[in-house]
């Protein structure tokens, strides 16, 4: 070609580099440009990639036009022919024979790889940097002179000048527009406090920016040491669930938290994550994906994953955006889950404070237990050791014998008794609604169910949960209650959300759970794991020596609630009171007091024993009613015990062993009543 012409071809590739910024667009005119003295069949732009040390395929043109199913192609430095251009920063023309030394030649496999015959690769180097790589490739043998090599070479210097301007303004434009989309993230997340809506929000940030099928937030659960899985957007229906946990080992998710560090896989790789959970993410339709962690206040606090149907469908720089957008995430998702916490201890306290003013105002059986006899002490030295531990506690006891008192004095007694105690009565709840009182429920859960309902198990959390009747439990709830038993976790009524409790369970029941097992109307795994520590109360009758006292408390607590000044129990009352059998226990002997209390007008108790024994009246036409004060009851009930253990006050049997005093305390009270 005449000098003249290779001017005026050069002069219009100038034209072509300072008229076109875009790089396709700027191969498109330099290659039809040369095409008229080199007669190549197809060019390539490679860009050096420095996150891949790789050079990318960011154009290619062709005599069809523009091919772009290469674009985006990432070539080997090593051992190509066009990588060797660039590291060397040499012009390399190849036949096709030379590329038998490039084990990783891409020339076989761009469009037409067989008819490639000849090639020539330039470097293209700006201010002493090398960029990139342009290649040109003929289907033709000995198609580049050294004349053409020339002219390629002056002609790439004037390109390698528009590649660094473009590269600089695409740099620019991206830097605009990352500044713009994290503004506009920050803008968007700052005033969200609840954490869906913070997810809802970052799934749609997300997908202005990256392409994805599927996106998920894990949240670190520093108790279980794993990854819990909340839903975001487009959630393949049986991998990324509320209650799904991940490992922190063998999974992308695992290692991206781990290492604080981006994790980018173009297909799923089952030698590297060997955790049965790739498995269930690839059978759910995920072929590619990012993972980048969730830093807040340089603590990572979870992890951020979007997930394709296809190979190869992220590439780095949607992995830096995706890490952006999650350092603006990780600060909101820290505010939410915060805030939720606040929101739920705030509701717990209310509903303690609730619970526990309708306790105050409901008016208990007793204030304290009452009673000497050795049955009762028994009992409490049962109930004495098992308190300070966290075991379950079965407490049988026929209606009335106080089954509530007692489980109030295992709380008392335990590590737990700064936290509420919680009770439940589980045959005065309709079946249909024993579910949610136990667990609580979500707003919408079920007809009626007009907000949320924290359930007794979530208010005990740290104290103890009194069960009462729970024989009364139907079977189809009982799973639900050996889960929470045993694995301290439930879920609302309404809600996947799995939630962690910690209870003490105390059960009480006055019917035969192990006959009800045999019956097959009570779960035998359910039994075995409420009878850890059985306690049997025993009934009034077996008793009978703590009537007097028991008689003695309640005159005194109603007489004192209805303004009367009580001073003396017929002897002959406290008598027939100790003969009668009580089938109501220690509920039914309050009651007949306070009736009592209520007919007595002067300072004697006037109890209606006619109620106790048709034979009274025939009785105290015969006998001799006498009178006595509260401490005559006492001086009385003495008397019978000395009478019992043949006057014997101390050592063993002895009536003060009986009585549960000291020595030198009953000798004072006999001195005192005269009984000495």
């Amino acid at each position: 070609m005449p000098d003249n012409d290779r001017a005026k071809l050069l002069l219009e590739i100038n034209n072509a580099v300072v008229s076109n910024l875009d790089l396709p667009a700027l191969l498109r005119a330099v290659s039809i440009c040369l095409k008229r003295i080199t007669n190549h069949d197809f060019a390539v732009l490679f860009i050096y990639d420095r996150t891949e040390d790789r050079l990318r395929a960011h154009a290619l043109h062709s005599e069809g036009g523009d091919d772009t199913r290469d674009r985006g192609y990432l070539l080997p430095v090593e051992n190509t022919v066009s990588g060797t251009a660039f590291k060397t920063g040499q012009t390399i023309v190849f036949k096709r024979a030379d590329l038998e030394k490039f084990t990783a030649s891409v020339m076989l496999e761009l469009p037409q790889s067989a008819r490639v015959q000849t090639g020539c690769c330039v470097p293209l180097i700006a201010r002493g940097t090398a960029l990139g790589v342009l290649t040109l490739i003929s289907f033709k043998k000995n198609n580049f002179t050294k004349q053409d090599v020339r002219l390629i070479e002056q002609a790439v210097g004037q390109i390698a000048i528009a590649v660094e301007n473009t590269l600089a303004f695409e740099q620019t434009k991206a830097q605009n527009a990352r500044f713009e989309m994290l503004l506009n993230a920050s803008n968007a997340l700052s005033a969200v406090f609840d954490l869906d809506e913070v997810l809802k929000v970052a799934a749609g940030i997300l997908r202005r920016h990256v392409p994805f099928e599927f996106a998920g937030v894990a949240l670190y659960d520093r108790e279980a040491h794993n990854l819990k899985i909340l839903a975001l957007e487009n959630s393949p229906p049986d991998f990324l669930k509320g209650a799904l946990t991940l490992p922190i080992e063998d999974t992308p998710d695992g290692l991206a938290f781990r290492t604080r560090r981006i994790v980018r896989r173009g297909r799923v790789d089952f030698a590297e994550f060997p955790s049965p959970h790739m498995r269930l993410a690839f059978d759910a339709g995920v072929r590619s994906y990012c993972c980048v962690p969730l830093v807040s206040r340089n603590e990572t606090i979870g992890v951020l994953a979007v997930a394709n149907g296809f190979e190869d469908s992220l590439s780095p720089e949607d992995g830096e955006t995706i890490q952006m957008i999650a350092n603006q995430i990780a600060g909101a998702i820290e505010t939410a889950v915060q805030f939720n916490e606040i929101e739920r201890l705030k509701n717990q306290l209310a509903s303690e404070k609730l619970y526990l003013e309708e306790e105050i105002q409901s008016e208990y059986n007793f204030a304290e237990i009452v009673g000497k006899s050795a049955a009762l002490r028994s009992v409490l030295g049962q109930i004495e050791t098992v308190a300070p531990t966290d075991s379950c506690v079965l407490l049988y006891g026929e209606t009335g014998t106080g089954k509530e008192l007692f489980s109030r004095a295992i709380h008392n007694l335990s590590a737990r008794r700064e936290r509420t105690m919680v009770k439940l009565n589980c045959s005065a709840i309709p079946t249909g609604l024993l579910e949610s009182e136990l667990f609580g429920h979500e707003k919408g859960a079920f007809t009626g169910a007009v907000g949320q309902r924290v359930g007794r198990f979530e208010l005990a959390h740290k104290g103890t949960l009194l069960l009462d009747e729970i024989g009364d439990i139907p079977l189809e709830l009982q799973p639900k209650l050996l889960r929470v038993l045993q694995e301290n976790e439930f879920e609302r009524l309404g809600s996947s959300r799995t939630m962690r409790t910690d209870v003490r369970l105390v059960a009480a029941t006055n019917r035969n759970l192990r006959e009800m097992v045999e019956e097959k109307t009570f779960r035998g795994d359910l039994y075995y794991r409420l009878n850890v520590f059985p306690v049997t109360i025993p009934p009034l009758r077996e008793r009978r020596e703590d009537i007097p006292l028991l008689a003695g408390y309640f005159t005194k607590k109603h007489a004192r609630r209805m303004n009367k000044r009580i001073e003396t129990i017929p002897r002959e009352a406290v008598d027939t009171l100790c003969d009668y059998s009580f089938p109501g226990n220690v509920r039914e002997l309050e009651n007949f007091i306070e009736r009592a209390v209520i007919l007595t007008q002067g300072e004697e108790l006037r109890l209606p024993l006619s109620e106790l024994d048709p034979d009274f009246q025939t009785r105290s036409k015969s006998g001799l009613p006498v009178s006595a004060s509260l401490e005559e009851v006492e001086k009385n009930h003495i008397a019978e015990v000395l009478k019992k253990t043949g006057g014997k006050i101390a050592g063993r049997g002895g009536a003060a062993n009986v009585l549960d005093l000291p020595v030198s305390t009953l000798r004072h009270r006999m001195k005192k009543l005269g009984l000495l």
